[in-house]
């Protein structure tokens, strides 16, 4: 019988490493196998065929195949492993997903609804069809190629997206779209059914499991060449990728969390690299590291309809924070004649911080070292774990009965527009209202066919969404995201200021008011300019200065304990394990405490991400069995996506 080399989906890393069975004469690259693996049996996926057989090992059989995915998946798993410091089982788990017997499953509705053959598009702009031509071209040389299309909302990016969809389905090839968080981009799903009917797939974590396999069973018969969805659409078992959208690049939804940490806008590259296909990247506010090493196709203005004019609101000379009066005299005039508006505030709750006016302490969580947040429940909660409490009558530090309640969350600016227009619908969008299953397409709906209506929210009202009818858009206090202690901070404020007056006057004229108590910031001129190349030149030129992306790549290296010292005193032991290797080292230097663990974290500029994170991967590991008996655990981040 011929000898494999399988990788058993095992997350131990003690055994994360190739094991050689005996396998059948049809077993091939990227067949899913079952596997004996000591005692137990589990599945493995095949990575080679016609291996040698080890010395002095009694070779086992193979079990049944019980799913096969395209060899280039598993490529990308393994070099994915490699790149982000992970097991090659977890990697290799997002290509083949686990399929779960479908027993109490319930499918999402409309996951395959077909619509039909949309109409056919307006004539394209001469900018348009300059950019389709030059995806085509690339694609018709099939060596894989990465482009950026850049252009305000409204400028017609995902009508070249169909374009390039359908010259790709002409010469037999298939396209995979992502868009950063499904739920967030009706209208893109919407509008891809239209135009290909059946032939789409939708695939994101919020599907049913039997749909979820269903979904991937047709696109692995061919029968879907058009695949949708948030990042896990990226491994769609898809034969003969041609084109990868990444809609929305900027969004640093496309990094994922947990293990393995990896960013799809870069794993996209990289499975274009492999296919030969073409990868565009798509934004209105395109991210530095894009901006510099990808080629630029621009669609440069607005379709339709000139970009809104936006107001900077100085609050350090307005009162009535949250609702300044320039922001009631614009909602005053949508009470009156009717419209929409949506109103942007970073923060959710009645109040971020529940504050002693006697001893100037604000009450925090027990187990995060962050402000707790009133919500209208009449409880204080963190953000970052389950905790919450009443809201105290006297200051738990002095005994002060002066507690204030200090800023504004979107249940307080809900509260405050019931008062002040009560003639407007009132919306809210934001975790609270969004975590009920629906809730999300309900408001989204409610806000739509409103006569006159405002959807308050946070990040969420600034993402995907088109409303026709929206002729006022606000951010509240603009000056959240200034605050974070991230180099970052100015790109993400800029970022989202941006695309929320993006929403604003895309079919008739549009107003949008920032209201902040920096009116001079950089980001937010720049954005009251709509000038998003003087904001990237700006931006680029102080990241070069600094050596942070795209000039180096980061890696993150945090540890958390149950004590301060811990973290810190196996850092320390990382950082000179790592000296050497031409990174600029920082730290390590303590980070917020969280879920009750203390935290320090490690941070590496490096032009060699994989070289490093494999070293600090070496330390650890070496490190393992006095870190478990110290109750210390260890992440190793790269290209981590927030500081």
């Amino acid at each position: 019988m011929p000898l494999a080399s399988v990788y058993p989906l095992v997350s131990t890393r003690s055994l994360s490493r190739p094991f050689t069975y005996e396998v059948a004469d049809d077993v091939v690259k990227g067949c899913v196998v079952d596997v004996r693996l000591g005692r137990s049996r589990t599945r493995g996926v095949v990575a080679d065929v016609g291996v040698a057989a080890p010395d002095g090992v009694q070779l086992l059989p193979t079990g049944p195949v019980v799913d096969r995915i395209p060899p280039t998946l598993v490529d990308l798993a393994l070099w994915l492993a490699d790149y982000y410091g992970s097991t090659p089982a977890r990697a290799l788990e997002l290509v083949a997903p686990r399929r779960r017997a479908p027993r109490g499953s319930r499918p999402s509705p409309g996951a395959r609804d077909a619509i039909g053959g949309e109409a056919e598009p307006d004539a394209l702009t001469d900018e348009q069809l300059a950019a389709v031509a030059r995806i085509v071209a690339a694609l018709d040389v099939g060596l894989g190629h990465h482009v950026l299309l850049e252009g305000p909302t409204g400028s017609g990016k995902t009508e070249v997206y169909l374009q390039a969809c359908a010259a790709a389905l002409e010469r037999g090839l298939g396209a995979i779209v992502l868009v950063p968080e499904i739920a967030l981009a009706p209208q893109t799903v919407g509008r891809f059914r239209r135009r290909f009917g059946d032939t789409v797939a939708v695939l994101h974590s919020g599907l049913g499991d039997a749909e979820r396999r269903d979904e991937r069973d047709r696109v692995a018969r061919g029968e879907a060449r058009v695949v949708v969805g948030a990042r896990s659409a990226l491994f769609a078992p898809m034969r003969g990728v041609g084109l990868i959208v990444v809609d929305e690049e900027h969004d640093a939804a496309y990094k994922q969390e947990s293990d393995p940490r990896y960013d799809a806008r870069t794993v996209a590259a990289k499975r274009a690299a492999v296919e030969g296909a073409v990868a565009v990247y798509g934004s209105a506010t395109p991210r530095p590291e894009s901006w510099v090493a990808l080629e630029r196709l621009s669609l440069p203005a607005r379709i339709g309809a000139p970009m809104p004019r936006v107001r900077i609101v100085d609050l350090r000379r307005e009162a009535g924070y949250p609702l300044s009066a320039p922001l009631l005299t614009e909602l005053g005039r949508l009470a009156d004649d009717g419209g929409r508006a949506i109103l942007l505030l970073n923060r959710r709750g009645v109040a971020p911080a529940v504050h002693c006016r006697s001893c100037g302490v604000t009450r925090r969580c027990d187990l995060c070292d962050v402000a707790l947040t009133l919500h209208a429940d009449g409880r204080i909660h963190c953000h970052h774990c389950a905790y919450s409490e009443r809201v105290p009558t006297t200051c738990p530090a002095c005994g002060s009965a002066d507690v204030a309640r200090v800023g504004a969350g979107t249940q307080r600016l809900e509260a405050e527009l019931a008062r002040h227009v009560p003639e407007l619908e009132r919306i809210r969008l934001d975790a609270d209202t969004a975590s009920r299953p629906g809730a999300l397409r309900e408001a989204l709906v409610r806000f739509r066919e409103a006569d006159r209506a405002v959807l308050v929210g946070t990040q969420m009202v600034a993402k995907g969404h088109h409303f026709p009818g929206v002729s006022l858009a606000a951010v509240v206090d603009a000056d959240t995201g200034l605050a974070l202690p991230d180099f970052r901070a100015e790109e993400r404020t800029f970022q989202l200021v941006t695309q929320l007056a993006g929403r604003s006057g895309r079919d008739a004229p549009g107003k949008v008011l920032v209201q902040t108590f920096q009116p001079d910031a950089t980001p937010l001129a720049y954005a009251a300019r709509h000038d998003v190349a003087g904001f990237l030149a700006g931006e680029t030129e102080r990241r070069e200065a600094l050596r942070y992306p795209p000039f180096r790549h980061l890696v993150s290296i945090v540890v958390s304990g149950p004590d301060a010292e811990g973290p810190q005193r196996a850092l320390r032991e990382v950082r000179e394990g790592l000296e050497g290797l031409g990174a600029d080292l920082l730290g390590p230097a303590p980070l917020l405490r969280l879920r009750g663990r203390f935290r320090a974290q490690l941070l590496a500029k490096t032009a060699e991400p994989r070289r490093l994170a494999r070293q600090a991967a070496r330390l650890l590991a070496a490190a393992g069995p006095a870190m478990r008996r110290d109750g210390l655990a260890a992440v190793v981040d790269v290209d981590p996506q927030s500081l």
